[in-house]
């Protein structure tokens, strides 16, 4: 499997994958037959998943509650998984978890589309993963930290000062404009 890895297996019945290439594609036409109101749910558990280059999670999971409705399929997710990120202080890699939920409709017909524009193909085969990456990208922090305590890199010798003391004290700022600073 490209990219994708089963876990464990799953403490409660699921619908099994019908490609294992993409498993967040899911036939959805059984659902679309069902009177309004039924509801089917659908976990995933994967110990990576691999969306693109920029993106890829470990111990990710979660699942879609998928909904009838007269309009089309609501879909609604809750996933995690973690990600590598570089602290933007001392540069050092480390494990961030994320947490996110979306809920988004794919419509029976342009009448019905939502502002994101999702329609149900006719094949009635949702992929899933564009929307996982896209809700997943919205999570990792702008300026990822490794701790709130991080204290950076030393801006005299590039040393870690979260792993060694180099020795180096920060130089009194001549500038006039260094009063400012104790007034904010």
């Amino acid at each position: 499997m490209r990219g994708f890895s089963y876990a464990k297996a799953h403490p409660y019945p699921h619908t099994t994958m019908t490609n294992p290439r993409k498993p967040f594609r899911i036939n959805v036409g059984f659902i679309v037959n069902e009177e309004v109101g039924y509801t089917n749910r659908i976990p995933f558990e994967f110990e990576t998943a691999k969306f693109d280059e920029e993106l890829t999670l470990t111990d990710f999971s979660g699942a879609v509650v998928i909904s009838r409705t007269p309009q089309g399929l609501l879909v609604q997710g809750d996933f995690k998984g973690g990600i590598t990120l570089e602290c933007a202080r001392c540069l050092s890699d480390f494990q961030h978890n994320l947490h996110w939920d979306f809920t988004e409709l794919y419509a029976f017909n342009q009448k019905s589309l939502t502002d994101s524009g999702l329609l149900l193909p006719e094949d009635a085969q949702i992929d899933l993963a564009p929307l996982l990456r896209e809700y997943a990208l919205l999570e990792v922090p702008i300026n990822p930290i490794c701790q709130p305590e991080c204290k950076g890199l030393c801006p005299e010798c590039g040393e870690n000062l979260n792993l060694t003391d180099c020795g180096h004290r920060p130089t009194q700022n001549n500038s006039p404009f260094a009063a400012l600073k104790d007034l904010l």
